[in-house]
């Protein structure tokens, strides 16, 4: 069985913030859990570097767009390394690869009768002398009433037309924008309503689609599918490849959606490999982003499949989380309310980060990123509960058995307990219900913490050193599976503990017997946090704040 995963593709026109690794985070723990089931696993994303944020940055700044894209997709490249993302390949828009693949979609999908020109009216600055893209257009949503962008409302998600805003202005200077005629190419994605129609009653059969992508996709789809623009007249991008017509780009929409198919092919360029196995009927693919990205990954990007006729290739699980907000208020980047992924990399593990973005992940509903709940939950749960039951036997076997584990025959109903959580997590996972499985470990664990208490090996070491003997080798065996258990979602502790038990290469499956020393000397697998930094970090969240 081979997987693909599609990772979201951040714009290269800022740093990365909590709400983007919770909602990406999902895709890394597939990723590893599925190598370790000896699957054929193809994981891929990249920075965004031809969208409207971007030469609005640029625009900002005054200095070239790449500048922009070359900064902040080196950063990206960076923090998805240190956190321990496992990329295939992660790539960016702006490369060759990508235009010409882009190119070659977008006149096939008009070689088969899905793209046509269209004239349209479309908001034109007097003052910026342009047309103006969406993004560069905001006022209030038609909808809700709230503050929208020219393409999607982010309070009501619904997908706008600039001209659908009330109060327009100019994202550039705020005048107001005027409407003129141009000339655009259309999709026509009209025309696939009534398989859409029926792809998500399937999916929806299957269980396998967030039940906020359901709903927000049947929405849209009974409000009725129009078709959508697929040029725009944007000053960076991928050329429309039509004579006459080079002065237009490809519009975001269509073109970053296929950047998952185009870094396949950058991959297969890169490694030799055949990329097919990740497109066809024998794959289970997953599509990992945010709650705003919904309607691109279940409506758009299966509209463009079908018209390839790549109907086999239809995404299978959609992992669409909800918001993060931190404590308590909306993430808002313009207002410097976040907690930016450099920053935080840079006084805490990756570890402790991974599990609470985990199990406090947003996967049905809007979750709180709380300084005070993050620090608890690392002393409580990762350094008192796991690091407390792996730190405590490692050490009493360092201290009474010169680092060599006991021997002993394992107990079958503690086996039958391990095999029962590999199967349990494993469905868990596979079903994207990472948070349960996550938090169905940890419950093993404070019963593994209770055995060692129960089983009293500081006294029975010497009373009784067979029980002890027992008992010890029991709590390794339990450690050990630990290990490749919580590899997916904890990866740098998992390589430490093998690394400390001589572990071969990790895998997903029940570990039924155990012998060997030590490696090394044993430490304390996480350290606390002083719980001081809790005032501390809010402090500095409010000092770099404005307007709060």
């Amino acid at each position: 069985m081979s997987i693909f995963i599609g990772g979201a593709w951040p714009y290269a026109n800022g740093s990365l913030h909590l709400g983007h690794i919770s909602s990406l985070l999902p895709g890394d723990i597939l990723a590893r859990y599925y190598r370790q089931r000896g699957e054929n696993v193809l994981y891929v994303s990249g920075s965004d570097c031809n969208g409207t944020p971007i030469a609005i940055r640029a625009k900002q700044e005054n200095v070239p767009v790449k500048e922009i894209t070359d900064r902040y997709h080196a950063e990206f490249a960076a923090c998805f390394s240190k956190l321990g993302f496992s990329y295939d390949i992660y790539t960016r828009t702006d490369n060759s690869t990508h235009h010409q693949a882009v190119q070659e979609i977008f006149l096939q999908l008009m070689e088969n009768g899905f793209i046509y020109k269209k004239v349209i009216e479309q908001t034109y600055c007097e003052s910026c002398v342009q047309f103006l893209p969406d993004r560069y257009v905001e006022g209030i949503c038609p909808n809700c009433g709230k503050q929208a962008r020219g393409d999607q409302c982010d309070f009501c998600s619904t997908i706008l037309d600039p001209l659908d805003l009330l109060d327009k202005r100019c994202k550039l200077c705020g005048s107001t924008p005027t409407v003129k005629e141009t000339e655009h190419f259309y999709f026509s994605i009209s025309k696939w309503e009534d398989k859409l129609t029926s792809y998500v009653n399937e999916m929806k059969s299957k269980g396998t689609w967030r039940d906020n992508a359901i709903q927000l996709t049947e929405r849209y789809i009974n409000e009725g599918l129009h078709d959508r623009a697929v040029s725009r007249d944007l000053p960076l991008g991928v050329n429309i490849p039509v004579a006459g017509y080079e002065d237009k780009k490809i519009y975001v929409w269509i073109e970053a959606v296929s950047g998952y198919y185009t870094a396949s092919i950058q991959w297969a360029k890169e490694t030799g490999q055949d990329l097919t196995e990740f497109w066809g009927k024998n794959t289970i693919s997953y599509y990992i982003h945010g709650k705003d990205n919904i309607p691109f990954h279940t409506v758009i990007w299966p509209a463009i499949l079908l018209g390839l006729q790549k109907q086999e290739a239809l995404p299978d699980y959609i992992v669409s989380n909800e918001y993060v907000t931190l404590e308590k208020k909306k993430l808002s980047t313009s207002r410097n309310w976040a907690v930016w992924v450099p920053d935080i990399l840079e006084r805490y593990e990756p570890d402790s980060i991974r599990y609470f973005l985990t199990i406090n992940a947003p996967e049905n509903r809007d979750t709180d990123f709380s300084w005070r709940e993050f620090i608890y939950s690392h002393n409580s749960e990762l350094l008192g509960g796991y690091g407390n039951f792996v730190h405590r036997t490692l050490k009493f076997i360092e201290k009474n058995y010169n680092g060599v584990v006991p021997r002993a025959k394992t107990d079958a109903n503690i086996q039958v307990k391990i095999e029962k959580l590999y199967r349990d997590s494993s469905a868990l996972i596979e079903n994207a219900h990472f948070k349960q499985a996550l938090e169905l470990i940890f419950a093993f664990i404070r019963d593994a913490n209770k055995y060692f208490d129960e089983q009293k090996p500081w006294k029975t070491i010497t009373e009784n050193k067979t029980e002890c003997d027992e008992a010890i080798y029991h709590c390794v065996l339990i450690i050990a599976n630990l290990t490749q258990l919580l590899a997916p979602f904890l990866p740098f502790s998992s390589n430490q503990l093998a690394q400390w038990l001589s572990l071969p290469p990790l895998q997903w499956e029940p570990i039924s017997a155990y012998s060997g020393k030590l490696a090394d000397p044993v430490k304390p697998l996480f350290t606390r946090i002083d719980i001081q930094c809790i005032d501390s970090e809010i402090e500095r969240l409010y000092q770099q704040a404005t307007n709060f």
